[in-house]
């Protein structure tokens, strides 16, 4: 996002942040109604661009986004948007996006006051891999043809009882509505917002062998220390790396396993 939709973004998330800390707010709920919105706003083109028009004035644009929501959602959902419609946006796009963020956001914040929002980022990163080793399921949930009711019942299928109830509703949300993403990128930027809620950093780790809990502990804070700020690790196993581990925060790779120092010292050999 420019400059513009970010400073319009940073306010919708204090506010969205002020709303949800007093706990009497049900989250859930609000993430849901945000979710129609989004819905809404990608849907209707042309209300959107209204909605965003700079010639306009904030305070019209907040009026008419009233008037639309009210009696559809609750009032805090019609204050985020009536907030946010009042800010300048440099796309009318970014309107959608940073509303899908505050819903995505509201149920992570639902889980983490139910003590769950460890778990929930586990379910999401291990659906991940679910996915990533499936080519027919992936196949199936981001078919184009198939219809929003046959996906949310393929994930019924798969998550429901088995994950948290906001695992649930997150991943449906995505599949069931993907705009224009790839599933791999819904559920790492997920991953990512997850990991924003309690101001940590995700790491993703790759280990021939499960690690001890003393192993992931000396682990998360040798990473923490390294990059300033409490680490989550995403832990996965697969015996191919032969030992040792490989570390991925963001963009960053540190890889100390046997198999990356087999293929570097074949390579100084071969140079």
């Amino acid at each position: 996002m420019n400059g513009a939709s970010r400073e319009a973004l940073a306010a919708a998330r204090e506010s969205l942040d002020a709303l949800t800390d007093n706990t009497s707010v049900d989250a859930a709920k609000l993430a849901e109604e945000l979710a129609a919105v989004t819905a809404l706003l990608q849907r209707e083109v042309s209300l959107r661009r209204v909605l965003t028009d700079p010639s306009q004035p904030g305070e019209a644009r907040a009026e008419l986004a009233g008037r639309l929501l009210r009696g559809q959602v609750g009032g805090e959902a019609v204050d985020l948007i009536s907030g946010m419609v009042r800010s300048r946006w440099s796309q009318s796009r970014d309107l959608v996006d940073s509303v899908e963020e505050l819903a995505n956001t509201a149920d992570l914040t639902a889980a983490q006051h139910g003590g769950n929002l460890d778990d929930v980022e586990d379910e999401l990163f291990r659906f991940g891999r679910i996915v990533a080793s499936d080519p027919e399921l992936r196949a199936a949930l981001t078919d184009r043809s198939a219809s929003a009711s046959a996906k949310a019942q393929l994930l019924s299928s798969l998550l429901g009882g088995k994950a948290r109830p906001a695992t649930e509703r997150l991943v449906t949300r995505l599949v069931t509505q993907p705009r224009g993403r790839s599933l791999e990128e819904g559920l790492e930027s997920l991953s990512k917002l997850a990991a924003d809620r309690r101001e940590r950093m995700v790491a993703v780790v790759t280990s021939a062998v499960p690690l001890s809990d003393r192993q992931k502990q000396r682990l998360g804070a040798a990473l923490a220390k390294i990059y300033g700020r409490p680490m989550h690790l995403n832990l996965d196993v697969d015996p191919t790396v032969l030992g040792g581990i490989a570390v991925r925060v963001g963009d960053e790779v540190i890889d100390g396993t046997i198999s990356e120092r087999l293929e570097e010292a074949t390579r100084r050999m071969a140079g």
